[in-house]
């Protein structure tokens, strides 16, 4: 394994509260003190920075049973060329992931991906909402975390029930917050754009009706509930609330809902719909004030790849969804830090603390002895989005051809060079 020597880095460290420049040593995959290493190749950083490893927990891999629109190989392949090292993967694929067999079988098949993957397992069979999955097995599987992304129990005696048994094992549930008695059959925001648009809309209270029952029962069961991108400001009203109280729960934001409203829906058609649906720039607005007060602590991707034909279809029988895992750290670069609106030390936060904490990982450091998990961000470069050079399969964004100030360098995972 080759030893590196980075000089003239500027360093974000947000577990140590550290931003200074000052060189790193690598040897056997861990940080080390320069007097350690005996020949090693020397890598000059100077103009970039370089914080520990970034986390996505909200990726699907679409493996198994849908491995044409991406799968573990791709998935992770994009994951490394977006500065992530660790991904959290979705539990909506075919089967629905609610075995211990199957989360074992991601795990063995992911020792050798670029980035570690951590297998999210339903709570409920076949992600129904009818029956809880054999979460104990789950756990004893591996899995961090439950979650039904894509659809949530209806049930809410079934949701508490799936609390409780999370909360004793000390996993959380991460759950996609939808009436579907309100929600169907919208495919965008109920608003005036829907409206001018001729097509069905999903009000806010789709979401935000989910998100206080949520709030309830983790206030009771005393389970850790994660709230999935978040689209509404009246949910974020919430979150805010429950936190202060003490609450145990917490929420995410993707790129998506941080920089387009459904007025994308018009210039970008189905590339824009998504679920939650894109909402309006008072949402966005109250989005992007909760990562800056904390509300918010962590940024995930949501990355949902599908392919051009399925994309193609009507308004009616496309699929939801984006790819973002590529696209996000340039986005956020772009229109978060530049900007002024987040701090650097605050915009890295949101890609390690946060989501280490929710699934419960060692926070990454760049401390003597920890694992050299990198990500290296060229925060001046100009680029053009270019989806046609995406390692995932997917390329269902509106995000082509949009410039961007600020890039993934390169991607480090145990000091071997995996991205960038």
């Amino acid at each position: 394994m080759p030893e590196y020597l980075i000089v003239h880095a500027c360093v974000i460290d947000p577990l140590n509260d550290y931003v200074g420049v000052r060189d790193l040593a690598i040897k056997d995959g861990v940080f080390v003190r320069p007097e350690e290493l005996r020949s090693p190749e020397r890598l000059d950083m100077k103009g970039l920075v370089v914080c520990p490893g970034f986390t996505d927990v909200h990726v699907h891999l679409r493996d198994p049973g849908q491995t044409y629109k991406e799968d573990l190989q791709s998935g992770t392949a994009a994951a490394a060329a977006g500065g992530f090292t660790s991904i959290l993967a979705m539990p909506n694929t075919v089967p629905a992931m609610d075995s211990p067999e199957m989360v074992r079988d991601i795990h063995r098949r992911a020792v050798d991906a670029p980035v570690h993957v951590y297998q999210a397992a339903c709570f409920t069979k076949g992600r129904l909402g009818q029956e809880l999955s054999p979460m104990e097995e789950l756990a004893a599987a591996g899995t961090p975390a439950f979650s039904d992304d894509g659809s949530t129990t209806q049930s809410n005696a079934l949701m508490e029930e799936a609390m409780a048994r999370a909360a004793a094992l000390g996993l959380p549930v991460i759950d996609h917050c939808e009436d579907t008695s309100i929600s169907k059959p919208g495919v965008m925001h109920r608003g005036f754009v829907s409206m001018e648009m001729g097509l069905p809309g999903q009000p806010r209270v789709a979401e935000e009706i989910i998100v206080e029952r949520d709030i309830r029962l983790s206030r009771k069961t005393g389970c850790h509930v994660h709230l999935q991108h978040l689209s509404s400001g009246g949910s974020v009203k919430m979150l805010r609330e429950a936190k202060k109280q003490g609450v145990k729960v917490t929420g995410e934001a993707t790129p998506h809902h941080l920089f387009l409203t459904d007025e994308a829906c018009r210039k970008y058609g189905t590339n824009a719909k998504m679920a939650p649906p894109l909402r309006e720039e008072v949402d966005r607005q109250a989005l992007i004030s909760a990562l800056q007060d904390g509300t918010i602590e962590l940024i995930a991707t949501d990355h949902a790849p599908h392919t051009a034909e399925e994309k193609a279809r009507d308004w009616a029988s496309a699929p939801f969804g984006i790819v973002g895992i590529e696209t996000v750290v340039p986005l956020c670069i772009s229109r978060l830090y530049h900007p002024g609106l987040l701090s650097l030390m605050q915009l890295v936060s949101l890609f390690t603390i946060g989501p280490r904490r929710l699934l419960n990982l060692p926070i990454g450091s760049l401390n003597i002895g920890e694992p050299a998990d990198l990500t290296v961000l060229d925060l001046e470069k100009n680029h053009t989005i270019d989806t046609s050079k995406f390692r995932s399969r997917g390329q269902n964004c509106p995000y082509n051809g949009w410039e961007c100030t600020g890039a993934v360098h390169s991607t480090f995972l145990a000091g071997k060079h995996i991205g960038g």
